[in-house]
């Protein structure tokens, strides 16, 4: 089994060298997607994930981090597009009685999804008082089972900035917590 980083590579003069990468990472790019957007705009999002790759493959450096983090990457600039554009469509048009509220809150996916339902309301204020890029890079190393440096790579940082910023909202969840929030993220983020 070829590498990532030499499938990418290999794709800008073999373009049927790009497939396998889609046959590895398709099910865990789109988990990413599935619990930062409505369901029902994963799967579009994912076809625009590989569609973006695949275009921008030859941009890929391996000195820079992992093919898995650059394609994270790509799913992060996807995703921040669709929600630039949903923000505007938005504003455009005023919502009525039947509005999905999950557009404009995408924790409620997140509260959905927990385990731990007596942890998820701590769990949430907690995460959403986190800075971003923080909260970023913890989701990306606990949901997606991305390492740091896979992380720094897809939000574009150093990889020793990343570990530090990883460190400081680890330190902040469990800060504070007790009973059964304390007891899940200190098993999940310790």
């Amino acid at each position: 089994m070829d590498p990532d980083e030499d499938l990418l590579a290999r794709s800008a003069r073999e373009p049927t060298a790009f497939e396998p990468l889609v046959a590895r990472h398709s099910q865990a790019l789109h988990g990413y997607l599935v619990r930062r957007a409505p369901a029902a705009a994963a799967d579009d999002l994912l076809s625009e994930v590989w569609l973006q790759a695949y275009a921008h493959r030859a941009t890929f450096d391996a000195a820079r981090g992992s093919a898995r983090g650059w394609l994270f990457g790509v799913a992060r600039n996807v995703l921040s597009r669709h929600r630039q554009s949903a923000a505007r469509a938005a504003a455009r048009t005023e919502p009525g009685p039947d509005a999905d509220a999950t557009t404009a809150d995408p924790w409620q996916a997140v509260d959905q999804r927990l385990d731990a339902a007596s942890a998820a309301p701590e769990l949430r204020r907690r995460l959403s008082e986190l800075p971003s890029a923080e909260r970023e890079l913890l989701l990306l190393v606990a949901w997606e089972q991305l390492t740091p440096a896979e992380a720094a790579a897809a939000v574009g940082i150093p990889a020793g900035t990343a570990r530090s910023r990883l460190h400081r909202a680890r330190a902040r969840l469990r800060d504070g917590l007790t009973g059964p929030a304390r007891t899940t993220l200190t098993g999940d983020f310790a």
